[in-house]
């Protein structure tokens, strides 16, 4: 009796461990499950494309994106992109999106990456003007000037810098960088400047003698420095002050008080005379 009784309970034991194991098997597989999520398309870059050039249906291509994560002015079609000009360099597979596009009215080439408002002004530089051939597309420089000055009783050759952290928009006729940060010997270099910078960088290089100064792309600060005139960089050196001489007035001696003196009055017969003696 006992023995069925152990048969009886351990047959319900393995019934009920099988069934929490298949129900505990179903909720780990329904855990477990992936669900297909619905994907959207947005619009690449097929290749790496240099700044300035114009889209064509080639050069782009389309991958998935998940639409839950939408990025601010991204294409998702080609037809939208085509015909108009990157006016950043692309890498390949890099996503599209409105801000890196010139208008399609922009045309392409280096035209088409002058922001509005700005223009484009080439000037003539050497390997001394141009920083020895470091002034390459997209670097800053400031530019200086030296020429003559004349009026209010001056004379001379004066520098002076007339603009301050300005993009380098081509160097010759390349409009992108090297990647190896190479030095480009290009005899033209062309500058982003406002309209009112362009006629000061004109007046400057036909005037006078412009040079380049390279600085940093991260240094953004403009702080004019102050003018350099010939006459004070040449100017011979002033001779070193001499330390005032101190006049000591020196008092003159007192003449020594004269030696006491002495009468005596001497009496012969009838005459009297006196006579004085000093004392030695």
């Amino acid at each position: 009796m006992n023995r069925n009784r152990m048969i009886v309970g351990l047959g319900v034991a393995i019934v009920v461990a099988l069934l929490v194991s298949n129900f505990i098997f179903r909720q780990f597989q329904q855990a477990s499950a992936v669900k297909p999520v619905a994907m959207g398309k947005i619009v690449v870059a097929s290749k790496a494309l240099p700044l300035g050039t114009r889209l064509d249906a080639s050069m782009l291509k389309t991958i998935s994106w998940p639409p839950g994560d939408p990025v601010q002015g991204i294409c998702t079609r080609i037809q939208d992109c085509t015909n108009r000009a990157v006016i950043t360099p692309l890498a390949e597979n890099e996503p599209i999106i409105e801000s890196k596009l010139a208008p399609t009215a922009a045309g392409a080439g280096l035209a088409a990456v002058i922001p509005e408002g700005m223009r484009a002004m080439s000037v003539a530089v050497n390997d001394v003007v141009g920083v020895a051939g470091f002034v390459t597309p997209g670097t800053m420089v400031d530019v200086l000037v030296t020429g003559a000055v004349a009026g209010q009783g001056q004379t001379g050759q004066i520098t002076r810098t007339i603009l301050e952290n300005v993009r380098v928009l081509a160097a010759g006729q390349k409009v992108q960088q090297d990647q190896q940060g190479k030095p480009q010997t290009v005899p033209v270099i062309t500058l982003l400047v406002a309209p009112e910078d362009a006629a000061k960088l004109a007046m400057a290089s036909t005037q006078g003698k412009i040079q380049l100064a390279l600085r940093n792309t991260v240094d953004t600060d403009v702080i004019p420095p102050p003018p350099v005139m010939q006459t004070a960089l040449f100017a011979s050196d002033a001779p070193a002050p001499t330390a005032p001489v101190k006049h000591v007035a020196v008092a003159k001696a007192a003449p020594p008080a004269p030696p006491p003196s002495y009468q005596v009055e001497i009496i012969t017969g009838s005459k009297r005379e006196t006579k004085n003696f000093t004392e030695q």
